[in-house]
């Protein structure tokens, strides 16, 4: 069984009236039909560290494609564009939320006025009776859930529209944009998908010399598409985010330095990134390289490679389409050396 951790709910304070609340800032993530209250999130996973599943409230990350080692990391969209940082999905039976309200309401912390109107949704039937329970089994009540690692972002307050029941078979409102959705689940699993480093291999390696030209390639058994796949079983909806590296950009850490190719982005060709070093083209052009024009004396120049990764995703029910490039980069040491006459 996957390991459950719980965390306890907060409370907001609203012009000095303390309101436990059902958004994302005081009710974390809860699955429907598991053990506990409203107010406890369940999120549980195959194995320790970067799980090759994971679930967190209603939504399972399969990550068993994805990237992974110490030097893996998030790619960054290149554009504005974020994943959504809260979205609505199932969290409640008809049982559970009962469960989870009525202790709020007999505390009385939120409020005489509050807790009236509470009850007249949700039990008196305005619009929903005795918390729906003669449709238990046949859909879920719906709330917010907040994007892992998202919890501080103004954004995660964007979903506060009240719990609200779908039966079902049947869609969301329509006036719901954060309501879970493939497209949705892709954007959830952007956020997941993380790409192996970018170090590149350089020739000469670590130690070049001035005017000599650096040859710079990406290992291709390494340099791979990943994806992590989202879903909701509950819905019976997925989706799989994949990215594909596409080119390196070379920023060799100094203006006194010429990229080969002169905009420094190297594309891939043949499954692979520029090309490797082999005796005898000394004085060849590499096709991926950099040639610094002045010694990095006592230090060394940061030559930073950032690759640029191409995303898409397919859903369930044949959707599909493109998301923002996203990418990643690192940077390694380059020491230059001033020597006039170099064999090589």
């Amino acid at each position: 069984m996957p390991a459950v951790t719980r965390i306890m709910g907060g409370a907001v304070l609203v012009a000095g009236v303390t309101v436990l609340a059902s958004g994302p800032a005081a009710w974390a993530d809860f699955v429907p039909g598991g053990k506990g209250t409203g107010s406890e999130t369940q999120v549980g996973g195959g194995r320790t560290g970067q799980e090759v599943t994971a679930t967190a409230g209603a939504v399972v990350f399969d990550r068993s494609k994805n990237g992974s080692g110490q030097s893996a990391g998030p790619v960054t969209s290149a554009t504005t564009w974020t994943p959504p940082a809260c979205y609505y999905a199932p969290k409640y039976t008809p049982e559970e939320l009962e469960a989870y309200l009525k202790p709020i309401w007999e505390a009385g912390s939120t409020g005489y006025e509050w807790d009236a109107k509470q009850r007249d949704h949700y039990v008196e039937g305005h619009p929903y009776k005795d918390f729906n329970k003669e449709k238990s089994g046949k859909g879920y009540w719906w709330d917010s859930y907040v994007t892992p690692g998202r919890e501080g972002d103004l954004a995660s307050l964007d979903c506060t529209k009240p719990i609200f029941w779908v039966d079902d078979n049947d869609d969301p409102p329509a006036d719901i944009p954060q309501a879970v959705t493939p497209e949705v689940l892709a954007q959830l699993a952007y956020a997941e998908v993380r790409v192996p480093s970018t170090k590149v291999d350089l020739a000469p390696e670590n130690t070049t010399k001035v005017n000599l030209p650096t040859w710079a390639w990406l290992d291709a058994a390494k340099f791979k598409p990943v994806s992590v796949t989202a879903s909701v079983p509950l819905l019976g909806i997925s989706a799989a985010t994949t990215a594909e590296p596409v080119s390196v950009k070379i920023d060799p850490g100094t203006e006194d330095a010429v990229t080969f190719p002169a905009s420094g982005v190297c594309e891939i060709h043949d499954g692979r990134i520029g090309e490797p070093y082999a005796k005898g083209k000394a004085d060849e052009t590499p096709p991926c390289g950099v040639r610094y024009l002045r010694s990095s004396g006592d230090g060394s120049y940061p030559l930073k490679a950032t690759v640029t990764w191409k995303i898409h995703w397919t859903g369930s029910g044949g959707a599909g389409g493109d998301l923002p490039d996203g990418t990643f980069g690192a940077t390694q040491d380059v020491v230059v050396q001033e020597i006039q006459a170099v064999n090589r």
